[in-house]
């Protein structure tokens, strides 16, 4: 991304808007598709494809572990970019190959007991609430709602009043995947910090890193887990998880791997002091570094400049959206994400996502099993996710727009 000299450095935000113009450059299908589909799996800026492809090429001349040493100062400089982008060090940072292994290894590792309690919230993508019931019923714990607040979010305050000795986990998503809805994720943190809680705090992250600030520290948080495919514009495959230091000095994870834990021959093991210690050994490499190209363009255009842009478009999307006849937006929060569900006429999700992409325009299906409570309020059998970007315009809205129409 051509920047100025000055602001183009990691850990660096720009001073002046996103040029759109040679972000699209950079993004070679801008100008061809209208992808609004970047809460599913994002367009790579042509340097991660690149990133990518070089050392995968390099692994076919010398192999894979030749090439890992070659590029270990670049491997290493991967924690550091995704710690800079959520606020810590590189030592709280692990690797990892999804948003949903970074989520379950830090669930995983918190040791539950029977009468535990587990506080989450309605909007819960699936793929996390399936765990917690699982382990609720293998111990005796159990799993509860957070309720909403009257703006359709978790409600912090509702949160404080069910807080109590036995909540051993509270976790909340960030930004739903099934519509707009944005939990306060730094209140949340501020009243379980009020209450003296010692409940373990899991932010998944997995769709508002990218798209909107997420500072591990500030928000209080003791997990964070990210994907690179989505806001991020990296490589699928690709991930991590943030930890705070009170996860380094309490936490041992579950399972451990000989990455971030050494075996003494006999009977005993040392884990490691970083957060390395989550990590498994084998990973993609070509991935890893095609996650640091993404997260260091995402910094070097400016967390809060792309939050910026997002809110616009959104807005804007959701404005157009809602004057078209048969169409319902679906989105709640006094803060919403870039992410816009509505309802369209049509008989089937999935055959009007094929019919849009005929056309041209990129969305994706929102159906019952992502968040069974949240679809059948819909009340509709055709009900779509777009998710702009900042590379997007409103020309691209438009063509959403206007497909719907016709």
């Amino acid at each position: 991304m051509a920047l100025p000299e000055s602001t183009n450095r990691v850990g660096q935000t720009a001073d002046m808007a996103i040029d759109v113009a040679q972000v699209r450059a950079d993004t070679p299908a801008a100008d061809s598709l209208t992808f609004l589909d970047n809460a599913g799996s994002a367009l790579s800026p042509a340097i991660v494809t690149s990133t990518v492809i070089d050392y995968l090429e390099r692994e076919q001349r010398v192999g894979g572990y030749a090439a890992a040493e070659e590029e270990a100062e670049r491997l290493a400089q991967v924690p550091a970019s995704a710690g800079q982008l959520v606020g810590v060090e590189a030592d709280q940072i692990a690797l990892m190959p999804s948003a949903t292994a970074a989520w379950l290894r830090a669930f995983a590792s918190v040791p539950l007991e029977s009468g535990d309690r587990i506080l989450t919230t309605r909007a819960e993508y699936a793929s996390n609430v399936l765990p917690m019931l699982q382990s609720a019923r293998r111990v005796g714990a159990t799993v509860e709602f957070i309720p909403d607040g009257p703006d359709g979010s978790v409600d912090p305050a509702a949160l404080g009043e069910m807080l109590d000795a036995r909540v051993k986990v509270v976790a909340i998503t960030h930004a739903a995947s099934q519509n707009g809805v944005t939990a306060d994720a730094t209140e949340i943190g501020r009243v379980l910090r009020a209450a003296d809680s010692n409940a373990w705090y899991l932010l998944d992250a997995c769709q508002s890193l990218g798209q909107m600030p997420v500072d591990l520290t500030e928000i209080g948080a003791d997990f964070v887990s990210a994907t690179g495919r989505k806001f991020l514009r990296g490589p699928r495959g690709t991930g991590f998880l943030a930890v705070s230091p009170r996860v380094l000095a309490e936490i041992e994870p579950v399972p451990i791997d000989m990455f971030g834990t050494t075996w003494d021959g006999n009977l005993d093991y040392t884990v490691g002091p970083t957060a390395a210690r989550f990590q498994s050994m084998e990973t993609s490499f070509a991935g890893v570094l095609g996650l640091g190209a993404a997260i260091d363009y995402a910094l070097a255009a400016g967390i809060d400049a792309i939050r910026e842009r997002l809110v616009m478009l959104s807005t804007h999307l959701r404005e157009a959206l809602a004057e078209i006849d048969g169409v319902r937006v679906h989105d709640r929060g006094a803060q919403q994400s870039a992410i816009v569900v509505f309802s369209c006429p049509g008989s089937d999700s999935w055959e009007k996502v094929r019919e849009l992409r005929r056309n041209g325009v990129i969305v994706t299906a929102i159906t019952e099993p992502t968040n069974p409570r949240d679809v059948a309020t819909y009340n509709s059998v055709c009900v779509l996710r777009a998710s702009p970007h900042y590379y997007n315009t409103e020309s691209d809205l438009s063509a959403l727009t206007t497909a719907l129409s016709r």
